[in-house]
């Protein structure tokens, strides 16, 4: 039988913050265990939630930037569950009234675009953390991070394949940075997703029965678990049982999923609106204010990149896969005055083979965008060749200098001069009379040979391009 898969995700996205979203509580990350929780974040009696007026602007320009309708009044609720690391008994969400409604985005898959709609978008605050490791077989609750502010997007079922929904994330990652809303840190918990993944017949229009895999925060464990809980499903209905709706984790050594809970139902969490917090009302000057406040946008940042800079679709993607790198692009074009597509290579090309190489993020380059610009300009007045630029770039990689100082010390300038280079043609010529002999009688392939013995002799410094026109009036004389 032919099966299609369904899924959706909810990303929960950890606004940047300074404070937690109902108390004056730092975010800061790594603190030491239960040092950043006050009594608002406990529930403490007599203590009541302030909401934080930067997570409001942050979440209206997620919903301006999906072109979502932002509410002009939501509600915040009570979602009331039992669990170690939630000490108030209820987490503060946004249930029937969320500040984001209905948007969508546009994913690229093999070179087709898509579009994923998005539910809603609704503020919460994040538990704390149970700790499993260390404490002689009990746990451990660290509740600094309970509070933290937390936006949930949440998807439609509209993701067909484990492709598509990496395409989905990462698109959702590159815009919340891009807003700086949220760093996208997913080794700290900043950025992570639950999948609600299910599978039916082909050409069936009911879904069929989902589960839910929790706490994804790599997008490499979230393809894995999808693919795993898809072959999960599809077994367990081709051999007569039944899929149930329940909440699994992943477990990444043993790539497999396993049984968390059964899936609650909204019912289960008994929702009713905050007593303690009034209705959030949005004025449309505040509205006017978040707008104008909007960075340009990766798609159209994208779109700009093809028109302005003649890119390729595939350049212009990656250019713009961060709002560091495109800056970081755009600088260097704007100081090495050269064409787009030669700054375009050498980001793309060496420099990302190395920050890879290190784990380095563009913001942490060892080469920033005036050093690196300062040596494409060097290449394009021809004071180096591309390969001699190699050797360049490898030196201000390792502190060297610019490329200004590490031509000079090092004697890297290209050999320009017309009478020079025919002198290395003659003596190349000299040297390989067999040859010679050879490519004048019909090997016309050794004109590669001659061209290489050239560079070898002028230690890679004659210019490339003066070298094979010289050589072919040499060799036709």
């Amino acid at each position: 039988m032919a099966w299609e898969v369904v899924i959706g995700l909810e990303i929960h996205a950890q606004l940047a913050t300074k404070s937690k979203i109902f108390s004056g509580a730092s975010t800061a990350y790594g603190a030491p265990p239960n040092t950043q929780a006050c009594a608002v974040d406990l529930g403490l009696p007599g203590v009541l939630p302030v909401l934080n007026e930067k997570v409001v602007r942050m979440a209206t320009k997620f919903g301006l930037a999906i072109g979502a309708p932002i509410a002009p009044r939501s509600v915040f609720a009570r979602k009331n569950y039992f669990y170690p690391d939630l000490p108030k008994g209820y987490q503060i969400s946004q249930y029937e009234l969320p500040i984001v409604n209905k948007g969508k985005i546009q994913i690229e898959i093999d070179g087709k675009e898509k579009t994923i709609g998005i539910t809603r978008a609704h503020l919460e605050e994040d538990a704390g953390k149970s700790l499993h490791e260390d404490f002689h077989g009990l746990s451990g609750i660290d509740l600094n991070r309970a509070g933290t502010p937390l936006l949930e997007i949440v998807s439609e079922p509209d993701i067909r394949s484990p492709k598509e929904a990496i395409a989905y994330m990462k698109k959702i990652h590159s815009l919340v940075r891009y807003l700086d809303i949220c760093d996208g840190n997913m080794q700290e918990g900043s950025f992570r997703c639950d999948a609600n993944v299910s599978v039916r017949p082909q050409e069936q229009k009911e879904f069929g029965t989902r589960t839910e895999l929790k706490n994804l925060n790599s997008f490499r464990f979230v393809e894995r678990a999808i693919n795993f809980e898809i072959e999960r499903q599809i077994d367990l209905l081709e051999s007569g049982g039944t899929v149930t709706q329940e909440t699994r984790l992943y477990d990444a050594d043993k790539n497999e999923t396993r049984p968390m809970r059964t899936k609650e139902e909204a019912n289960d969490y008994r929702y009713f609106p905050d007593p303690d917090l009034l209705p959030l009302v949005i004025e449309s000057e505040f509205l006017e204010q978040v707008k104008a406040e909007l960075p340009e946008l990766p798609d159209d940042k994208k779109q700009r990149f093809i028109q302005q800079y003649g890119l390729s679709l595939y350049d212009a993607s990656v250019l713009t896969s961060t709002r560091e790198l495109a800056d970081y692009f755009e600088e260097i074009v704007k100081l090495s005055n050269s064409e787009a597509k030669l700054c375009a290579n050498w980001v793309m090309g060496d420099l990302a083979a190395l920050l890879n190489k290190n784990n380095l993020e563009i913001t942490d380059s060892k080469v920033n965008a005036i050093q690196l610009a300062g040596m494409v300009r060097r290449i394009n007045d021809k004071t180096i060749s591309g390969k001699i630029a190699k050797q360049v770039f490898e030196a201000m990689w390792n502190g060297e200098g610019d490329a200004d100082t590490i031509i000079e010390k090092r004697g890297l300038k290209q050999v320009t001069d017309t009478g020079a280079i025919e002198k290395l043609i003659d003596e190349v010529l000299a040297n390989n009379p067999k040859q010679l002999q050879d490519y004048r009688d019909g090997k016309e392939k050794l004109f590669g040979f001659f061209v290489g013995q050239v560079m070898k002799v002028s230690k890679g410094k004659a210019n490339p391009k003066q070298v094979n026109e010289l050589l072919k009036k040499k060799l036709e004389g």
